[in-house]
């Protein structure tokens, strides 16, 4: 699709990575629907951009409700709204399984089905770009709701792209690794080992234009030299697992969560 005169509803949008990306789609020339659950930050992005402003919190089912009416008359859906910070093992519970689900997986899905229902039955082409992690690829020490919702919606995306081909409707997993300058690993401030390379929030921004413009099934938006090692995380967890504890991967994130 060509995002030029397109109008596109960004969720999680108010802050990191989901304002980087609304900047970037509305300097294409997109229409932008704003949502996240912060008002002040999304409408100050909103009047930059000229978009239309949602409020909602997506935890919530009567606010992912509302924004599930706004979807079919988008051309495309950019959802990228997201929890990252899995909390201590002893502070668990299952209202707090609840939300991480709801909203790193279950709404995704939801809004992705119902977008895809309503293009499809009008006849109309549309695009769904799901900004997912490498950590749905790659499994790490002290992430594991995180971890667990980012392997379904990848495995929900990949999926769906294959039921979606040639209905019109598109669906893409944007997967980015170590992000610096914003987003959940800029924000955790945890140390990575040497040698491991970052990208930018820009680069994320660009992968979503190239999964909403060229849909291929998945867009990993990291060095490669991360990617082969993700890749091969997913295939020997064990051998990737005993690598993780020699670098210390755990005591690097509960020494970040202390500053």
């Amino acid at each position: 699709m060509d995002v030029d005169g397109a109008k596109i509803l960004v969720t999680g949008a108010s802050r990191g990575l989901g304002a980087e990306i609304v900047r970037e789609l509305a300097r294409r020339g997109a229409s932008i629907v704003l949502t996240a659950r912060s008002a002040g930050p999304l409408e100050e992005l909103a009047a930059a951009v000229d978009g239309e402003v949602v409020v909602a919190d997506l935890a919530d089912p009567d606010d992912a409700s509302r924004v599930r009416a706004l979807v079919a008359d988008c051309d495309a859906i950019v959802l990228n709204a997201g929890i990252g910070e899995d909390p201590p093992l002893d502070e668990i519970d299952d209202a707090r399984i609840d939300q991480v689900i709801d909203v790193n997986l279950r709404v995704p899905i939801s809004l992705s089905i119902a977008y895809a229902q309503q293009r499809i039955a009008s006849g109309r082409p549309g695009a769904i770009a799901l900004v997912g992690s490498v950590a749905g690829i790659a499994a790490s020490p002290g992430s594991r709701l995180y971890n667990a919702t980012k392997f379904g919606l990848r495995g929900f995306a990949l999926s769906f792209a294959e039921e979606l081909h040639g209905t019109g409707v598109t669906c893409s997993l944007v997967a980015p690794g170590f992000i610096r300058d914003a987003g959940m690993f800029h924000d955790s401030g945890t140390e990575l080992p040497a040698g491991v390379r970052t990208k930018s929030p820009a680069d994320v921004a660009a992968g979503v234009l190239r999964a909403l413009t060229d849909a291929p099934p998945e867009v990993v938006v990291a060095p490669p030299e991360l990617q082969l090692m993700a890749r091969f995380a997913s295939l020997a967890p064990g051998t990737s697992g005993r690598v993780q504890r020699l670098v210390d991967v755990e005591g690097r994130r509960r020494r970040a969560e202390q500053v």
